[in-house]
């Protein structure tokens, strides 16, 4: 209650009121002003639109490198190696990969240079920022998905590949009438989650570029935080909140309503 649902239920009352962190008791009621306000904000829209690019990307790649790593990794010390970034600080992660992905001495521009390409700005590039966190965030978070789909795969009867060989199935009918349709429940979980994950997105953009290029890496999650701690307009934030706890509330129900008529 504390630490979850008396801040859900104050940030909808706040939502409704011309609310200034410094001027607590200044609070005024101005019913959907702050609702409206946002909806004419173009860089509301850009964020949306940064936030649904990411998880767009990030949601079937992630699972795919996730699925795939737990195909063809056998070994536990491997399965170490692959899960290790799940259980370190995505700030640590973060920090590490802004000096991968700099400009003059970054690790990545130094191989790339061997190759005779040229430097890339990465997180400094508008067209670049981006795709270079998704880069990053597919690497830190697909051995947490991998873990799950390792799980489900020993679920998978023996038998049922083993029918299939007699049947003289391949490697990619055996893959495909076999395993996918096996580990069907686990791969609706991990797609669900990860979506979710996805569009909370914040300390990744937060650490490696603060939101720029040109806001071309702000999400959401940024925008409430930018709003409510740093330019301390708690109303508007609390708007914005609610509007994203609305948008992750429909996309999860979708995609429920979706997995469940696959089901079917």
């Amino acid at each position: 209650f504390i630490f979850l649902l008396l801040p859900a239920i104050l940030a909808f009352i706040y939502s409704f009121q011309n609310y200034n962190m410094l001027k607590p008791h200044a609070k005024v009621f101005v019913a959907l002003q702050n609702y409206m306000e946002i909806l004419k904000d173009p860089a509301f829209y850009k964020v949306l639109k940064n936030t649904v690019y990411f998880a767009a990307i990030v949601v079937p790649a992630q699972s795919a490198v996730a699925l795939l790593l737990a195909l063809i990794v056998t070994s536990k010390v491997a399965r170490i190696c692959f899960f290790s970034p799940v259980i370190t600080s995505m700030v640590v992660v973060s920090i590490l990969w802004t000096f991968l992905y700099n400009k003059d001495n970054g690790m990545i521009n130094s191989f790339l240079s061997q190759l005779g390409i040229p430097a890339q700005p990465f997180l400094l590039s508008e067209k670049q920022a981006m795709n270079s966190i998704i880069i990053m965030s597919i690497w830190q978070a697909a051995g947490y998905q991998m873990m799950i789909f390792l799980a489900g795969l020993q679920d998978v009867s023996p038998e049922l590949y083993e029918a299939a060989q007699i049947d003289g199935a391949n490697w990619w009918q055996k893959f495909t009438n076999v395993t996918l349709p096996g580990i069907q429940h686990v791969s609706n979980f991990v797609i669900l989650m990860t979506t979710i994950q996805a569009f909370k997105l914040f300390t990744q953009p937060y650490i490696m570029t603060g939101g720029g290029p040109n806001e071309s890496t702000k999400t959401l999650a940024y925008m409430i935080y930018e709003q409510g701690f740093q330019y301390r307009n708690v109303g508007y934030s609390c708007a914005i909140a609610v509007l994203f706890f609305l948008i992750i509330t429909l996309v999860s129900g979708i995609l429920k309503k979706l997995i469940m008529k696959e089901e079917d």
